[in-house]
């Protein structure tokens, strides 16, 4: 448990340190635990450490790590590509959506919320690179997509997440980052309620310093708090 709490230690400094060069509040950023991979106990470690926010990728594996850690209670994120025949156990499981990208998926989702009678916060996830190999909307199809989702009783939008093209100097990151929070405050223009937009899911354990300087309030970080996935 050591090495986690160590680590946890230096993310929170380097996110403080962060914070203020923007004179921003490290009170506004939410580090998410990202799981994927990552051992039962090695979790519970980390959310006895102080981590109440998790991420997982994929519906099978967080079935059980949900499970086994259910007495702890964290706040459970789903970061990963999510297939629309999966929405009613998404929507079982998990208390955020981060990866809306299109409409059917959207739809689905309200549909099974709307079944178990839950209000369920979600991110539209936006490709900023274009990258064939990424999910995402295109920047273009945001403002399309929220006005689908602003019609959907069960799903309160709560704002964008990306993951950007990886670049050696995280520094390089920050056009990708700079045109997200553009995308939001377009959609706060362009909202009834621009207050409930409030949330930017960007940066990893990579670049979390340079997204939190851009406005990030969530930051995804599995490799400097958990070290590194085995690998097959």
């Amino acid at each position: 448990m050591t090495d986690i709490l160590e680590n946890l230690a230096h993310i929170k400094e380097r996110l403080h340190i962060a914070c203020s060069r923007t004179g921003r509040d490290p009170e506004q950023v939410r580090l998410v635990g990202v799981t994927k991979s990552v051992a039962i106990e090695r979790i519970r470690q980390a959310v006895a450490s102080g981590v109440s926010v998790l991420g997982e990728n994929y519906v099978q594996e967080a079935r059980q790590k949900i499970d086994n850690l259910a007495d702890l209670k964290p706040e459970w994120h789903f970061i990963g590509r999510l297939q629309s025949n999966k929405a009613k156990t998404a929507v079982e499981l998990f208390d955020w959506i981060q990866t809306v990208d299109r409409e059917s998926l959207a739809l689905a989702l309200n549909r099974e919320a709307v079944k178990k009678e839950k209000f369920l916060p979600v991110l539209i996830q936006v490709n900023v690179g274009g990258e064939d190999t990424k999910s995402g909307a295109a920047p273009g199809d945001v403002l399309p997509l929220y006005r689908s989702l602003s019609k959907m009783e069960a799903l309160q939008l709560r704002g964008l997440m990306t993951l950007p093209p990886y670049c050696d100097n995280p520094q390089d990151v920050r056009p990708y980052l700079q045109k997200l929070k553009l995308l939001l405050e377009q959609l706060r223009q362009a909202a009834e309620r621009p207050e409930q937009l409030t949330e930017l899911s960007m940066g990893m354990s990579h670049d979390f310093e340079v997204a939190i300087e851009e406005g990030a309030t969530l930051i995804r970080i599995g490799t400097a708090l958990f070290g590194s996935r085995p690998t097959a």
